[in-house]
């Protein structure tokens, strides 16, 4: 087993799920410190937690706007969108970085947050009239793989 100390630079979402699983085995273990050991150990998980929501808002958001690139006959704000993309996947780069057992969820995530995604960009699509039924079809079928949302792919602007 990884040292803690060590641990907690190198991965701090698998730190703080075995602390807070150390600390609920300090509460039935009988440990005699007077430490609300149940709730200390909730509050150690939820910055994990906090973690993973921020990998799966991210996750989101890029392919709510990676969907309006595709699907969008727009010229503006296409740009504002590429950069938003840039920026949530440094954002997640980050993360990543801090918590490198995080990679292990980003397929089953990015599976999760499509359709989510998918909803908002059909939502915005559809306030700048800029969806018909056949854009509908094409944008509720749209997947992307891990490497298209990670990495440096875009899509190819749609004809107009």
């Amino acid at each position: 087993m990884m040292d803690a100390k060590r641990l907690y630079n190198e991965d701090f979402v698998l730190w703080s799920k075995r602390q807070a699983d150390a600390l609920r085995a300090a509460e039935h273990g009988g440990s005699n410190l007077e430490l609300d050991w149940g709730h200390l150990a909730e509050e150690v998980e939820d910055l994990g937690t906090s973690q993973r929501s921020a990998l799966r808002s991210q996750l989101r958001r890029i392919i709510w706007h990676l969907a309006k690139l595709e699907h969008s006959p727009a010229n503006e704000p296409r740009r504002g969108w590429i950069e938003t993309i840039g920026d949530a996947r440094a954002e997640i780069e980050d993360l990543l970085e801090t918590s490198p057992s995080l990679k292990a969820e980003l397929g089953g995530e990015i599976g999760k947050q499509t359709p989510r995604a998918i909803k908002l960009a059909i939502q915005d699509l559809h306030s700048y009239e800029e969806i018909d039924t056949t854009r509908l079809r094409d944008l509720g079928a749209t997947a992307y793989t891990e490497e298209q949302v990670l990495g440096d792919w875009f899509p190819a602007k749609p004809p107009r």
